[in-house]
């Protein structure tokens, strides 16, 4: 029995001394949106009525030591189990952060009160986890059913402007469609102060979990809310592309196929999230390479280049994640060369140069087929994966034979110093180029005079 398994045996066990202390206990959240979609659910959410928190930890501990989220929230949880375990609580915005709320707990509230503070209908479902019925005062299976994201409170929605990005990022991963007046509230609600660690959450659900991530940017563009966030992804609007090369559009349009692309590719790359931000992010260099040519032609010269200030600043304004801002920036630099190599059939020196530069030659390869595929009629060349993936496994090959070292350097004579990184760099130039180990020492030693 996994770990999930033994929490389900549990929240079972919790809601039956529950109910023998004269309470109930309800599934809440995505155990029940999920479940009713049949998708497997890990957040494992139960929401405890009609006891006090003091009789709540006592019916804990007969269950295991309990670990309490501060007394205000009513929320409490066992040791060695990842279930949550909450009252109903009432809820007052005091301020614009999202914490900037009134909590108190209220054992005797009703389901419709409870409810009333969710979100979305959706999120809004219960289910009796002994009897396993379903309350649903929001109609939430019906718009789950037709794929409708819809805000439960007119009044309890704007509280927290989260829930901008959460419908958003719902309404990807349904593939679905926001009602018209939950995009009306949108659109009205003001979200610059919310922290970009709780976006950049929302938005790696909508990356990693949707079939078609691109859903997410469409439903923020509709609400004009992809300025305060995602700028530079904004300013791709209107970018004009060759309509040779690019029959689909601007490069906002390019990039939003790309990114879908990039989803169906996503379960072979090495890092997902990092894979999916460099597809949503590489082409921003054309925002500012774009030219239109006297005889009319639409060039982007070097965007690949330009676009790294760029991708840097989109990156920061959603993560300090150094290691993963790098690995975005890499994919970019690089994404164009693996296609124009294998278009080319270039020689192995070119493509073993390509993969040492890159920091994931796996996942570059993917990102080069999503670019490719990224058009309206114009299927992907599988011949260009298949040439690119033999060159790879050349690579690694490569990569298995002895290389000139800083060691080998100093052992034929050579002292550290600012030429010392050239000489590195030469080796592995050589290297790639097929010279034998000794063989690419004696050429490094010629050319720094020491033969």
């Amino acid at each position: 029995m996994n770990t999930h398994e033994q929490d389900l045996k549990l929240s079972i066990e919790i809601a039956r001394e529950v109910k023998a202390a004269g309470g109930r206990a309800m599934y809440v959240g995505g155990m029940v949106r999920d479940g009713l979609m049949e998708i497997p659910c890990k957040d494992i959410d139960i929401e405890v009525y009609g006891l006090r928190p003091a009789q709540l930890k006592e019916v804990l501990a007969k269950l295991g030591k309990v670990q309490e989220y501060g007394a205000s929230f009513g929320v409490y949880g066992l040791m060695h189990s990842a279930i949550d375990i909450a009252m109903p609580r009432r809820e007052r915005c005091v301020g614009i952060k999202h914490t900037d709320f009134e909590v108190s707990v209220d054992p005797e509230m009703s389901f419709h009160d409870a409810t009333l503070r969710r979100d979305l209908t959706i999120n809004a479902m219960m289910r009796d986890v002994l009897t396993g019925e379903l309350v649903d005062l929001w109609h939430g299976q019906e718009d789950l059913r037709d794929k409708i994201i819809r805000h439960v409170g007119d009044e309890t929605f704007p509280e927290d402007a989260l829930r901008v990005f959460r419908a958003a990022q719902f309404t990807a991963r349904l593939n679905g469609t926001v009602a018209a007046e939950t995009m009306a509230l949108c659109r009205s609600m003001k979200v610059d102060d919310i922290s970009h660690e709780r976006v950049f959450d929302e938005l790696c659900k909508a990356l990693l979990k949707a079939e078609k991530p691109s859903i997410f940017f469409r439903v923020l563009k509709e609400m004009d809310h992809l300025k305060e966030f995602f700028p530079e992804v904004e300013a791709c609007v209107g970018v004009r592309q060759n309509p040779v090369h690019h029959p689909e559009g601007d490069v906002f349009e390019h990039t939003m196929l790309v990114l879908d692309c990039a989803a169906a590719l996503r379960a072979h790359a090495q890092w997902p999230l990092g894979f999916m931000l460099a597809a949503l992010l590489h082409d921003l260099g054309k925002i500012v390479a774009t030219e239109i040519q006297p005889d009319g032609k639409i060039t982007a010269y070097g965007h690949e280049v330009q676009g790294l200030e760029l991708c840097e600043k989109q990156m920061r304004r959603l993560t300090s994640q150094a290691k993963l801002i790098e690995y975005v920036k890499n994919m970019m630099w690089l994404h164009m060369r693996p296609n124009i190599l294998a278009g080319g059939h270039s020689k192995k020196k070119k493509t073993r140069q390509l993969f040492d530069l890159s920091v994931c030659p796996e996942d570059l390869i993917l990102l080069s087929k999503a670019d490719a595929s990224g058009k309206l009629d114009e299927p992907y060349d599988a011949e260009n994966e298949a040439f690119l993936r033999e060159r790879l496994e050349d690579y690694r090959k490569v990569m298995e034979r002895p290389m000139v070292t800083g060691k080998d350097l100093i052992q034929a004579g050579l002292k550290p110093g600012p030429q010392f990184s050239e000489w590195l760099a030469r080796g592995r130039q050589l290297h790639f180029a097929g010279l034998e180990k000794q063989r690419a020492l004696q050429q490094i030693l010629m050319e720094a005079g020491k033969e």
